[in-house]
């Protein structure tokens, strides 16, 4: 018989721990530790969840729901499917929902009865080879990742981007729980922890991101955009080489409700141009980036990353389904 732990062990008020999803719903400044049964293991995606049985300080019992990652980061942290069952014994470290009436929290760490303990590792991932053209998989360089995140959710706005995030929420107005990725240049930081696949074709080039399974197509061909395009979520992409770098020019975008900083977003007039060029060493690939959208931007953007050349890792798919956060299964009066 697999033994069950005992019960709430209570909320231990820390210095703010390492945040492995950007999520605001989540209070990433507290802390909590739980200990109970599961009843539930749902492999799925935005988010793995664990769903377990624990006792209150009032002896009551709460089903608490653990998120963890999607399941192509939990897959490279070594989580299968199959890893927790019904009546599995664990221990659970969490950031709490920022309602407390809410019984869910966001996976720190996981202990099973064994005393193994279970993470999601975000480390960053070496260069194995070096790379003859962009073709191919590639993962985001941390160090260059964080600072252009920073200043794409600092640029100066417009009063319409002001107010736009002055008024956004992401509990209603978030476009994640609904499966819905983000654009360029925002999908470009998605490979802090979700793989990029660039495929070389005869009239276009693709561009596949595990995050919401995200593809965009670079048309190469030699065509322009379209008069009067139908706005869609990754715009129109036009593209040509220049030796091995790739400069694409994309129109046309889709409103999207975080297209920049929480709560800013794409404009009709938005317009993006990359440079996607191989480092010198042939490992990274360096992305320069610039945005301009009136609408909503009160100044040009600029900005660069980089990823690294990481043949060796297997993309995943996705397959989002809507978020478990947004149900109300969790509210707990107790």
């Amino acid at each position: 018989m697999r033994a069950v732990f005992g019960g709430l062990l209570g909320i231990v008020i820390l210095a703010p721990a390492f945040g492995h999803h950007s999520d605001a719903g989540y209070n990433q400044e507290n802390v909590i530790a739980l200990q109970g049964t599961v009843t539930e293991f749902r492999w799925r995606n935005p988010h793995i969840t664990t769903f377990i049985e624990v006792e209150d300080a009032n002896g009551d019992t709460v089903v608490w729901g653990i998120e963890a990652g999607s399941t192509p980061v939990m897959s490279r942290s070594g989580w299968t499917r199959e890893m927790f069952q019904p009546g599995d014994a664990v221990s659970v470290r969490a950031h709490p929902d920022r309602n407390p009436n809410r019984a869910l929290a966001m996976m720190i760490s996981m202990e099973d009865s064994g005393g193994r303990v279970w993470i999601q590792d975000e480390s960053e991932s070496e260069a194995t080879a070096q790379a003859e053209t962009i073709a191919g998989a590639w993962r985001g360089r941390l160090p260059t990742l964080g600072p252009f995140r920073e200043a794409l959710g600092e640029v100066p706005l417009t009063a319409a981007g002001e107010a736009a995030r002055a008024s956004y929420d992401f509990r209603t107005d978030s476009p994640i729980p609904q499966c819905i990725p983000p654009s360029t240049p925002r999908v470009l930081l998605a490979t802090s922890v979700y793989l990029t696949e660039i495929e070389i074709l005869e009239d276009r080039v693709m561009i596949r991101n595990e995050f919401f399974d995200n593809e965009r197509t670079i048309w190469t061909d030699g065509r322009g955009h379209p008069e009067n395009g139908e706005r869609t979520n990754q715009g129109h992409s036009i593209g040509y080489f220049e030796g091995t770098t790739l400069i694409v020019d994309t129109v046309d975008f889709a409103d999207y409700r975080t297209a920049y900083g929480e709560g800013v977003p794409s404009g009709a007039q938005k317009h993006v141009v990359e440079r996607f060029a191989l480092s010198e060493d042939r490992t990274r690939l360096v992305i320069d980036v610039t945005v301009e959208d009136p609408e909503y931007l009160a100044e040009p953007f600029s900005g660069t990353l980089e990823w690294t050349y990481t043949p060796q890792l297997q993309l995943y798919r996705y397959d989002c389904m809507p978020e478990l956060s947004g149900s109300g299964q969790f509210e707990n009066s107790n």
